[in-house]
């Protein structure tokens, strides 16, 4: 970086100086940016991390994400007002909503099975959330935990934030409506991810179920209901234990989802050079 540039002066020995101009103002926004992202994210947002320590996440991202930050945006313009406010605050969101579907569409199979099999009545204790929760869900919720921060989920969401300051430089106004309306079309994501996952174990539990009624009929002598809810438990855990291998090959694959989650976003958010931000420009070839 050219020391004569702008963004060269206000950087000292690689960190920002906080005393030139606009460098303050751009560290809010940059913190507002990353403040929503720890927010909802996975792992970052956990009940049991503690709140200094998210606070402390929260400066230093902001301080090593701000040089990018800097670099994208126009610190002569930067000013912190409601608009610019809630614009950060929800680009951030977006991001960590995007990772957060992921977990969510795992955790929605595991209540599925959970039902399907019978264990609704098993509740276990949700390290994550400190709450109380069927115990495939759980389960399938700290696997997708898992696996995201071994795939370094945790850093691809903040590079996720830091590439945005190219797209959304920092005080860009953004289309609310249309960007968290394609956050909410990409939510359905949640239960056809659930769906798949755990469509092997419905599927092999209402095989298990028609047969024992048909069973239950030509042989009416037979004490069919107390060989259908052990039956039905243990074809259903052998059936998902035989099915984790496919769920951890296909929640090993979450960056293309997210990415095309983020990507949604991120064109219906942007706003054309004189377009009033909440109202979306005409299609071409349309007067």
């Amino acid at each position: 970086m050219n020391p004569s540039s702008p963004v060269g002066q206000s950087l000292i020995f690689g960190l920002p100086d906080f005393f030139a101009p606009g460098v303050a103002t751009a560290f809010v926004l940059t913190a507002l940016r990353v403040g929503g992202l720890l927010l909802v994210a996975p792992a970052w947002s956990a009940k049991t991390v503690p709140m200094r320590l998210r606070t402390a996440l929260l400066v230093l991202f902001a301080v090593l994400l701000l040089p990018t930050a800097l670099a994208t945006s126009n610190r002569e313009t930067l000013a912190i007002t409601p608009g610019t406010f809630l614009a950060e605050t929800a680009i951030g969101f977006a991001f960590g909503l995007a990772a957060a579907l992921v977990v969510a569409g795992a955790e929605f199979a595991g209540e599925l099975m959970t039902t399907t099999i019978g264990l609704s009545g098993a509740a276990i204790f949700d390290p994550v959330n400190n709450t109380q929760g069927a115990i495939l869900g759980s389960f399938m919720q700290i696997m997708a935990l898992t696996l995201l921060l071994l795939a370094g989920g945790h850093i691809v969401m903040l590079e996720g934030v830091a590439r945005s300051f190219t797209a959304l430089p920092l005080g860009t106004p953004i289309d609310f409506r249309d960007g968290f309306l394609a956050l909410t079309k990409a939510g359905s994501t949640i239960f056809a991810t659930g769906l798949q996952f755990a469509a092997p174990v419905i599927a092999a539990v209402l095989v298990t179920n028609i047969a024992l009624a048909i069973l239950g009929r030509a042989a009416p002598q037979l004490q069919i209901m107390s060989l259908a809810f052990p039956l039905q438990i243990g074809i259903g855990l052998l059936t998902f234990a035989g099915s984790i291998g496919l769920i951890v090959h296909a929640l090993g694959d979450w960056t293309t989802p997210y990415g095309n989650t983020l990507d949604s976003f991120v064109r219906a958010a942007q706003v054309a050079p004189g377009v009033p931000s909440g109202s979306a420009p005409a299609p071409a070839g349309r007067r």
